[in-house]
C-alpha cells in the first residue's frame, strides 16, 4: 500500500509543480525536479528515503525507454542527406565537454581517474526538450535551426557510447585492475558491439512479430515487452541497456517495414514513467552532500558550458558554417536533463559495489556515486532554469526569429510566415 501511495504522491505533485513553474516559464522537467527535492529526504520528507529506494525499478523502465526513444528518433536517411559535418559538428562539441570536465576533475581535484571519466562523459549529454519548446515557440527558421536539430538527436547517441566505455574503463580501476589497452579499449569496445548487435537482433525479432499485430493496442504491448525484454537481457548480460536499446530502436525506425511505428504509440506511456523518474530523481537529491561537491559542482556547470560552446563554435566553423551558426550553436546546447540524470544512476549504481577501504579517498567509496548523482541533478536544475533563456537569446542574435515573431502574444499574418519561411535556404543542399 505505501509504495502505491508514494506513487500516487509523485505523480499529483509533479503535475502540480509543472504547472506551477510553468506560469513563471520553466520547463516541465525543471517542476518535476523541484517537486521530488522539497518531498524527498532533505527538505519535507514526505517521501522517505526508504521509499525512494523501493522504488528504483522506476530508473530502470524509464532509462530503457529513453534510449529506446532516442533510436526510433534516428532517421538515417536525414543525417545522410545533411552530410558528415553534422556528425563533426557534433562529436567534437561533445568532446570539447568531455576533456575540459574530465581533465579538471582529475588534475585539479583529484578524484581519481574512474570518477573523472564518469562525470566527463555525463557531461557530453544534451537536453534537446526545452531549446526545441523554444523553437517551436517563436516559429523560429534558419540555418542555425538547420543544425542544432540533428545535432542534439545525435548527441545522447555520443553520449551513450561515451559513457559505455568510460563506465568500463572505471569498473576496472574500481576493482583493482591496472589500465591496460584490453580494458581500456577491447573490453568497452567488445561490449558496446555485442549490445549494438543484439540490440538489432531485437529489432529483427520485433519487426516480424508486429506484423502479426491488429490494432494499435497490440503494437503498443508489444512495444513494451520489447523494451523489457531488452533491458532485461542487458542487465543479465552486463550490458549497456542504454546502447542495447538504442540500436533496437534505430534499426526498427530505419531497416524494417513496420506500417505502424512504435513511435505512433508509445507516448502513450511514456509521458506518466518519466513523470516519475524525474520527481523521484529530484527526491533522490541529497543536499548534505553539497557542501563536499560544492566547488566540483560548480566546475562542472562552468567547464562543461565552456566545452560545449567552444567545441560547437570551433567545429562549425571549421566545417564551413555561417557565423550565424558558428557564434550561437554552443549556448543553444546547453541543457541538460533526461540522459545525463539517467547515466547519474547508473553511475551510482556501478559505485554501491565498492568494498569500503579504510582511509580511501572520499572518490573511491560507496558515496562517490551520490556525489556523481548529487552534481548532475543540481546541473540539471542550473541548466534547465538558464537553457531555455540562452537558447532564445542565441536565435534571436542569429536572426532565425522573425520579427514579428519575437513577441509570443503577437500573432503572424500569412504574409509574414510565408516571408520567414523564403527568407533562408535549407541547410541540407549545402551539406550534400
Amino acid at each position: 500500500m505505501q509504495t502505491l501511495f508514494y506513487v500516487a504522491l509523485l505523480w499529483l505533485c509533479g503535475l502540480f509543480f509543472a504547472r506551477f513553474l510553468g506560469v513563471l516559464k520553466f520547463p516541465d522537467v525543471t517542476g518535476y525536479l523541484v517537486a521530488g527535492l522539497l518531498i524527498g529526504p532533505s527538505v519535507l520528507g514526505l517521501l522517505p528515503k526508504e521509499g525512494v529506494q523501493s522504488l528504483s525499478i522506476i530508473n530502470d523502465i524509464a532509462l530503457a525507454f529513453i534510449a529506446f526513444s532516442i533510436g526510433l528518433e534516428m532517421d538515417l536517411g536525414k543525417l545522410k542527406n545533411l552530410g558528415s559535418k553534422i556528425i563533426i559538428v557534433t562529436i567534437i562539441q561533445a568532446l570539447g565537454a568531455f576533456l575540459l570536465v574530465t581533465l579538471g576533475a582529475y588534475f585539479i581535484f583529484h578524484t581519481g581517474l574512474g570518477f573523472a571519466l564518469l562525470l566527463g562523459s555525463i557531461s557530453c549529454a544534451t537536453a534537446p526538450a526545452a531549446t526545441l519548446m523554444v523553437i517551436r515557440q517563436y516559429k523560429a527558421q534558419g540555418d542555425l535551426v538547420d543544425v542544432l536539430i540533428p545535432v542534439v538527436a545525435l548527441d545522447d547517441a555520443v553520449c551513450i557510447i561515451a559513457f559505455g566505455i568510460s563506465s568500463s574503463m572505471a569498473a576496472a580501476l574500481l576493482s583493482g585492475q591496472a589500465l591496460s589497452p584490453l580494458t581500456m579499449f577491447v573490453l568497452p569496445v567488445g561490449q558496446i558491439l555485442l549490445a549494438i548487435l543484439l540490440g538489432i537482433l531485437i529489432g529483427l525479432v520485433y519487426s516480424q512479430l508486429e506484423r502479426m499485430t491488429r490494432n494499435k493496442g497490440e503494437v503498443l504491448t508489444l512495444t513494451v515487452a520489447l523494451v523489457f525484454a531488452g533491458s532485461a537481457m542487458a542487465l543479465y548480460l552486463h550490458l549497456s541497456s542504454l546502447l542495447l536499446l538504442m540500436s533496437c530502436g534505430l534499426f526498427v525506425a530505419n531497416f524494417t517495414r513496420a506500417k505502424r511505428r512504435p513511435a505512433n504509440v508509445i507516448d502513450q506511456v511514456t509521458g506518466p514513467i518519466f513523470l516519475l523518474f524525474f520527481v523521484l530523481s529530484g527526491a533522490d537529491l541529497d543536499l548534505s552532500a553539497l557542501p563536499a561537491v560544492g566547488l566540483l559542482g560548480v566546475f562542472y556547470i562552468v567547464a562543461r558550458a565552456i566545452g560545449k560552446y567552444l567545441g560547437a563554435a570551433l567545429s562549425s566553423k571549421a566545417t564551413g558554417f555561417p557565423p550565424s551558426v558558428y557564434e550561437n550553436l554552443g549556448l543553444t546546447l546547453l541543457p541538460q536533463a533526461g540522459v545525463a540524470i539517467g547515466l547519474s544512476a547508473l553511475a551510482q549504481a556501478l559505485y554501491a559495489n565498492v568494498t569500503p577501504v579504510a582511509g580511501a579517498s572520499l572518490f573511491l567509496t560507496p558515496q562517490a556515486g551520490s556525489l556523481i548523482r548529487t552534481i548532475v541533478l543540481g546541473a540539471t536544475i542550473v541548466y534547465e532554469l538558464i537553457g531555455p533563456i540562452l537558447a532564445k537569446l542565441a536565435l534571436d542574435r542569429a536572426g532565425t526569429i522573425p520579427h514579428e515573431e519575437k513577441k509570443p502574444d503577437q500573432k503572424a499574418t500569412r504574409g509574414d510566415k510565408e516571408s520567414a519561411q523564403k527568407r533562408k535556404p535549407s541547410l541540407e543542399g549545402k551539406a550534400n
